[in-house]
């Protein structure tokens, strides 16, 4: 398991001038500085509309030019294009620029098949993720690492920044509910890139794989992506901004209930919302307890082909949630005192998704405490101990170094001490 390492972007050359972003992403790197691990090699490319250069440039027309004999392309959840609803099966198809198949690995296998690897040499891995543990991509890759550890296949990482910076909060997986949609036990907001997470895998579920990560050049963790100079392509149809990922390692619990995300509205991941919520009890709960870096509204809005089905073409009451300061802001402790005061408020009428919101919470805790009435700052305090085991087991895979803020922890912690209301 390795870390290739990546020249400084003051002196490193570019092709004609096209990676000379403040941070240079993995792709960039890998053509700049680490070519010699895909040069005379078949390439199986797992990637999807993410995979872009500084100047928005696909990762398959980067290889290509460099010379580089991609074999096959694979994608993950929501397909090659990122266009599929969230959960759809995706088929697998050919691809009309370059004639290479595309292997779905969001369909009938969520793993590389013998004969999908015929005749492959390497395997590389570029996709964004959310920074949220209930994001697909890291399972996708761990699949992937699986499949080629069989075949001896070596798995490079094209890393990329995280999109909401290092930031660690939310609560430990319990790994009793693994799943594709926390497949490590890792907070609800690890504050870990894709590669760091891939090498944590590789050592939490003693993966005999050969993996190297191309870095991220000139990425500090305490960057979101807005500050890197790197383009933002939204990594699902509803994660259409920065500002629904820095609310999503929250608000995405809210699927395990009977409220609506926002899907099919002009804000998914921003709001919440069913047609019975008393936005005015709900406010006036919300304001008084005085989150911090984070500032509630009113809001109405009409659900259109939501995907998951809530409240289909009916008018929504909601909340809207605004990111006031985002190093304050927590939406893991945001969303747990949501959960309690539209509980307290609403009794009967709020009702679970019981399996699925365990599988999003880690674990049936949570829902337990929620339902018990356990007072939310309470709660949150519990989680302190195992993020703290935590950011000590994740230390060997960290590829980027942890920076000291300006509240005196370390960045990756800050989010874990918390700053309770």
């Amino acid at each position: 398991m390795g870390c290739a390492a990546a020249r400084s972007t003051d002196s490193a050359p570019s092709a004609a001038g096209r990676d000379q972003a403040r941070v240079r992403p993995g792709i960039a790197v890998l053509l700049q500085d680490s070519l010699h691990l895909v040069q005379n090699r078949r390439v199986g490319l797992v990637t999807n509309q993410t995979g872009v250069d500084a100047q928005g440039i696909s990762d398959v027309v980067r290889l290509r030019s460099a010379g580089v004999r991609l074999a096959a392309l694979f994608s993950p959840e929501h397909g090659f294009r990122g266009a599929a609803d969230p959960g759809a099966l995706v088929a697998s198809s050919k691809d009309s620029a370059t004639g290479l198949p595309i292997y779905s690995l969001y369909g009938r296998t969520s793993a590389p098949t013998d004969e999908m690897l015929r005749g492959i040499d390497v395997m590389v891995v570029d996709l964004q993720d959310a920074g949220a543990r209930y994001y697909t991509y890291l399972a996708t890759t761990v699949e992937v690492m699986r499949a080629a550890a069989r075949h001896r296949l070596p798995v490079l990482v094209l890393d990329r920044p995280n999109p909401i910076g290092g930031l660690v909060q939310g609560n430990v997986l319990d790994t009793a509910f693994s799943s594709m949609i926390g497949r490590l036990a890792v907070p609800m907001r690890h504050g870990m890139t894709l590669g760091e997470l891939a090498r944590l895998a590789a050592a939490d579920l003693q993966l005999d794989v050969n993996l190297t990560v191309i870095p991220v050049a000139g990425w500090s963790r305490s960057q979101a992506l807005d500050q890197t100079g790197l383009p933002f392509v939204p990594p699902s149809p509803n994660l259409r901004s920065i500002e629904s990922l820095f609310h999503y390692p929250g608000v995405c619990l809210f699927e395990g209930t009977n409220l609506s995300v926002g899907r099919g509205s002009d804000a998914p991941f921003e709001q919440i919302g069913a047609p019975w919520l008393d936005t005015t009890a709900v406010l006036e709960g919300a304001r008084r307890v005085r989150l911090p870096g984070v500032r509630f509204s009113g809001v109405v809005f009409t659900p259109h082909r939501p995907g998951e089905g809530k409240y289909a073409d009916t008018l929504v009451r909601g909340i809207r949630l605004h990111t006031t300061d985002r190093s304050t802001y927590d939406p893991t402790t945001t969303a747990v005192y949501l959960l309690a005061l539209i509980k307290r408020v609403h009794g009967e009428q709020f009702g679970w998704i019981p399996a699925h919101f365990d599988r999003l919470a880690g674990g049936s805790t949570l829902r337990q405490q929620i339902e018990a009435g356990r007072p939310p700052d309470s709660i949150v305090q519990d989680w302190r101990p195992a993020v703290e085991r935590f950011l000590i087991r994740r230390k060997p895979t960290l590829v980027y170094p942890e920076q000291p803020s300006r509240l005196g922890f370390l960045s990756g912690e800050q989010g874990a001490r918390g700053q309770r209301p």
